[in-house]
């Protein structure tokens, strides 16, 4: 007959273990969660929505989620010396700041005797602030700042920027981004984060920048510091659409290039083009700031012609047709006989009766030492730059397309009311070179304007009669156009514009 022993605290039958106890006696006189707490602090930051994983890390995780039952499970002590079975969450209201959490852990209490025991710990979630939201709410912290800037007249340069900045999320490390007249500053809670900002600055525009430093404290008992940086950056004054003289030297080094050409593009290097012979050239950011130069003239500059006839000569380079161009001023039109022979590029683009902006080399008197040293009469009177569709222009019709905005603080002492007529024409002309640049399209984001896609079947009649009027106007296709429900939700820097709004 088989013999079990009874235990020595309840008088129970037992079977035979090292003890000579029970299940619950080996529980009332052991306990292995002994050194586990029971009640854990959390700390959770209510700005951001992340939680501090010990010692300086604060990660995102959702209620019952798997980040936070890691996060939980690190935070307990002595877990280690047991085995742990099983975790799950015992679930709690939402707003009771208590998270709990069941465990199911073992642990051998004597020879070959294992103990497996079900305990619960409770989570008290504390409010606390992490550093970068500590940064954000205090006034005038900041570790660096870039400040950008470009001497021209025009904000156009900024607003292309301001583009790719938004395309490839270049903006997300800033703590502020403030408007100032000249240019934009950008704010960083780190000086990593300015060093990664003045990369891509000179990965999509000629750039140069100066470095200064500011020591703000010292720690004479381990000798650490804390400074702020500074970066001054300053872009090429040189746009798209100037015309420019480049030094003799630079002009044989590119190919033996005519000295006077026209840019066509501004990237991380400057595109020239020869109207006359269709040479093209282009000029990387080191070699320009190595031999810099400004533009002779700019946009604003431009006068209007019109386009009298149009003999193509033969040479084609990509889009670019050689052409000769009969032209005369829009102001003379008609009143005298006043016309002009340009050799032009637009030989694909231009037919008579087309209205055409260039420079009028004939009256302008340019204070640059380059050109001065030009032989004056071999110079061409006018140089023709981008077809202009005026009829089109003068109707008010919404695009049916928009562009976002960073969300920037504006100077204080900005004259707003005094700049709103320039701003809102560097705007306009920045959404032309759009429409008329596929390539420059590529480059950024464009988005739909749902308000002018439901209305835009009401105005099909206007649109046929605008379309008689200059066929080849250039529109954006749908297809360059995203939904705005692509854009990602909780990004509160950035907001919508379209050609009403202004920056």
């Amino acid at each position: 007959m088989d013999y079990n022993p009874v235990c020595p605290g309840c008088g129970a039958p037992t079977p035979p273990n090292a003890a000579n106890m029970c299940v619950n006696c080996i529980r009332n006189e052991v306990d292995i969660t002994e050194g586990i707490p029971k009640q854990v602090t959390l700390h959770f930051c209510r700005n951001c929505e992340r939680y501090l994983q010990p010692p300086q890390i604060w990660v995102k995780a959702d209620l019952e989620s798997r980040e936070l039952l890691a996060l939980c499970l690190k935070k307990l002590k002595g877990l280690g010396k047991v085995r742990l079975v099983d975790a799950g969450f015992i679930w709690t209201e939402p707003h009771s700041r208590r998270v709990r959490v069941k465990l199911t852990i073992q642990k051998e209490v004597f020879a070959n005797t294992i103990l497996q025991q079900i305990f619960e710990v409770e989570y008290v979630v504390s409010y606390q602030q992490c550093e970068e939201c500590t940064r954000l709410a205090a006034q005038n912290t900041w570790k660096a700042i870039v400040q950008v800037r470009q001497k021209v007249e025009h904000k156009r340069t900024f607003l292309y920027l301001e583009q790719l900045i938004l395309k490839h999320n270049a903006y997300k490390d800033t703590t502020n981004i403030k408007e100032v007249r000249d240019g934009i500053d950008f704010y960083y809670g780190q000086r990593g984060h300015a060093v990664k900002m003045l990369e891509f600055l000179g990965a999509v525009v000629p750039i140069k920048y100066k470095t200064s430093e500011q020591l703000i404290s010292t720690d004479i008992h381990s000798g650490s510091s804390n400074y702020k940086f500074t970066y001054s950056v300053e872009l090429s004054p040189v746009c798209k659409d100037d015309i420019v003289c480049l030094p003799r030297k630079l002009a044989h080094s590119l190919g033996n290039i005519t000295q006077l050409v026209m840019v066509t593009r501004v990237g991380n290097s400057l595109h020239v083009l020869d109207p006359n012979t269709l040479q093209t050239a282009d000029i990387s950011s080191n070699v320009y700031w190595r031999v810099p130069f400004t533009s002779l003239a700019s946009m604003k500059n431009m006068i209007e012609y019109y386009v009298l006839d149009v003999e193509p000569l033969g040479p084609v380079r990509g889009k670019h047709v050689l052409a000769d161009v009969h032209v005369a001023r829009m102001s003379d039109f008609g009143r005298n006989d006043t016309a002009f022979i340009a050799r032009s590029h637009m030989g694909a683009l231009l037919n008579p009766g087309d209205s055409v902006m260039g420079y009028d080399l004939s009256r302008s008197n340019f204070n640059d030492d380059n050109f001065n040293a030009l032989n004056q009469n071999e110079l061409t009177d006018v140089i023709l730059v981008r077809k202009s569709y005026p009829n089109r222009r003068k109707k008010t019709k919404q695009r049916s397309w928009k562009l976002k905005q960073l969300g920037k603080e504006e100077e204080e002492m900005l004259p707003r009311k005094q700049d709103q007529a320039r701003i809102e024409n560097d705007l306009e002309l920045f959404m032309r070179d759009l429409e008329e640049d596929p390539e420059m399209r590529s480059t950024i984001n464009i988005f739909k304007n749902q308000v002018v896609q439901e209305n835009k079947d009401i105005s099909m009649d206007a649109d046929e009669e605008l379309s008689e009027e200059e066929e080849d106007f250039p529109e954006v296709s749908l297809e360059e156009m995203l939904d705005e429900m692509n854009l990602q939700d909780g990004e509160p820097d950035e907001e919508f514009v379209d050609e009403d709004v202004m920056m």
